[in-house]
């Protein structure tokens, strides 16, 4: 929101937004419609000693992603004010970055019109089963919290039809089992939101006439509830950071709203009724992080949504200064599903597979690269800082239960367990296993190729496809020169040439022999021998947060003693106890959310 739009607000609000509007001004535009009952600056009582309130509302939201959005449109149309604020000067958060895929299930009318039996408790039954365990022996749903679980299954049917109502389209007419994770064996509930003419954020473009209805995409779920929002009078707060929750004391009462920063100025704002927490999870916050696996240092930069958002753990922070518990630490480590991936994307720093950040992009000043999408893990070695190879690169991911992927599927049967064929896909820890220097991290692991496999991939490697200017890309004529040329601060020793001359030679022996002797690749297919020969980031990605503040079913943040700390909620990724990824928890938690505060008393 620029300082133009805050002072229009009135005025932007008493005009209903056009569709036409969301499309033109895109993911980039702020917006303040005029909502109910704001103050003046300093004109109420604060109840904090010395602290004077700025505005007001009945609900404050943060964040305006998957779950703000819902959150503060019930609220606001049971007839309650509401202010959102956000950190950046676009809406959206990760999930406007993301591929669209919304698994609610539980009876929608969708799954009825097809004629799929699925009720509240298969979803719950689903979503609680202990036996269901992927091929590392992990399991995805043993440690979601039932009461999460429970209120989840219930309102996943209502949360479908809120956002159909809202004008969220979809790609298909009928539920199937396609992307996503961890959503559920017994039935198909995984649905596609279609982009339709909003612009795709990773270029700032829309798709050509007719294209949007069959590509899936979330800024088609964001851009809808978007409009929706502004049309009926929600104040939205853009490039406004939220750096305090104020409660009726440090550690008790009720909560009474928030602080933001805005421009160098501090502003606080005050919540009649509630402020849910929507921020977005914390994968960002390296500190934060390490509490969950100490591996995860400072290289691990290159998180799934970023530059367009980051996961800083802000909401979690303020939450817990006030008293909030954490909650469900295991679904952040348990190694399901792609909270840790794989980079897809080589010689970028933001590597995530499926978002290829495209110039035209709103932050692709920050993103600086699109990097080289890997087609083929047979045309690159990957090691680590010493240049040694660590596995190997063509192996498996961690796998996650969807639809189906159980025959002959019942619930809560001991035997789903034992049928398993036990084949843990290590890649992501021999990538992590770092280099026996004493330190946690895992290091920089580096793609090595030559001009052949730039050739075979159709690769153009020069920016701005991969990033020189910050060191996460690499050219050289000798494999020797590429191993000195690294030069980037994750790389906390220097790459010893004859360490990667040796590596490529013993790798290209495997070539000749059609035997991978260190790692089993599959029959190595391409010797690395023609120059110029490229060094390019491949490092992993952090993708989702599946940890956070502990909520029950209503969405209601408890604290260290299991007490309800009154006025603050909580959804989406910021919120622990379920290991459901994506869109579908944050929608419906800022669904369940924005109902209940709406029913919270007015306090003066």
């Amino acid at each position: 929101m620029t300082t133009q739009d805050t002072k229009n607000a009135g005025k932007i609000g008493a005009k209903k937004i056009t569709r036409r509007e969301i499309i033109r001004t895109g993911a980039v535009a702020g917006a303040a419609a005029a909502a109910g009952g704001l103050a003046g600056a300093g004109s109420a009582a604060a109840q904090t000693p010395g602290l004077t309130w700025d505005r007001e509302a009945d609900v404050v939201v943060i964040g305006t992603g998957a779950s703000g959005f819902p959150a503060a449109l019930v609220a606001r149309e049971a007839g309650h004010s509401v202010i959102m604020v956000e950190t950046q000067p676009h809406v959206g958060g990760h999930a406007c970055v993301s591929g669209g895929h919304l698994p609610l299930g539980g009876g929608t009318s969708l799954q009825r019109a097809a004629g799929i039996d699925d009720t509240p408790d298969k979803v719950f039954a689903d979503l609680t089963d202990w036996s269901v365990v992927q091929s590392n022996g992990f399991p995805d749903y043993r440690y979601n919290d039932r009461e999460v679980i429970r209120a989840f299954a219930d309102h996943s049917a209502p949360t479908f039809e809120f956002l159909m109502s809202h004008g969220v389209k979809f790609t298909k007419t009928a539920p199937d089992g396609e992307a996503g994770s961890s959503y559920g064996n017994s039935g198909p509930r995984q649905m596609h939101i279609a982009i339709m003419d909003y612009p795709l954020v990773k270029n700032g473009r829309p798709l050509p006439p007719g294209e949007g209805a069959t590509y899936a995409s979330g800024n088609g779920l964001i851009q809808p509830l978007y409009a929706s929002a502004r049309e009926q009078g929600v104040e939205i707060l853009l490039e406004h950071r939220m750096t305090a929750i104020h409660r009726e004391t440090p550690r008790s009462g009720a909560v009474t709203g928030i602080e933001v920063t805005h421009n160098g100025a501090t502003m606080n704002i005050k919540a009649r009724k509630a402020v849910f927490v929507g921020t977005g999870g914390s994968t960002g916050n390296v500190n934060f992080r390490r509490m969950f696996d100490p591996r995860l240092t400072e290289e691990y930069c290159g998180l799934a949504g970023m530059p367009y958002s980051d996961q800083d753990a802000s909401g979690e922070l303020a939450s817990m200064a006030i008293g909030a518990s954490l909650w469900g630490f295991y679904n952040q480590t348990g190694e399901f599903g792609s909270a840790l991936d794989r980079g897809e994307h080589i010689g970028c720093q933001y590597g995530y597979g499926n978002l290829k950040w495209e110039p035209g992009a709103v932050v692709f000043d920050k993103a600086r690269a699109t990097g080289l999408f890997v087609n083929d893990w047979q045309n690159v070695i990957l090691v680590n800082m010493l240049g040694q190879r660590f596995y190997d690169e063509t192996a498996e991911r961690f796998t996650a239960n969807r639809y189906n992927q159980i025959k002959d599927y019942t619930p809560y049967n001991w035997r789903n367990a034992k049928d398993i064929t036990y084949n843990p896909p290590n890649f992501i820890n021999a990538a992590m296993a770092g280099i026996g220097d004493g330190h946690n991290g895992g290091g920089p692991i580096w793609a090595i190729f030559d001009q052949d496999a730039v050739e075979r991939e159709g690769w153009d490697p020069t920016p701005p496809n991969v990033d020189i200017a910050e060191g996460f890309f690499y050219q050289a004529d000798t494999i020797a020169d590429l191993a000195r040329a690294i030069r980037i601060k994750y790389q906390r020793v220097t790459m010893p040439p004859e360490n990667l001359e040796a590596t490529v030679a013993r790798y290209n022996s495997f070539v000749d022999a059609g035997l991978d002797a260190d790692f089993d690749k599959p029959r190595p297919l391409y010797k690395i021998e023609r120059g110029p020969f490229y060094c390019a980031w491949g490092t992993p990605v952090l993708h989702d947060t599946r940890t956070g503040l502990r909520i029950n079913g209503k969405c209601q943040v408890v604290d260290m003693n299991g007490e309800i700390i009154p006025g603050l909620y909580c959804g989406g990724e910021s919120a622990g106890g379920l290991s459901l990824h994506g869109l579908a928890r944050a929608t419906c938690q800022g669904f369940i959310a924005g109902t209940n505060a709406a029913q919270e008393p007015t306090r003066a």
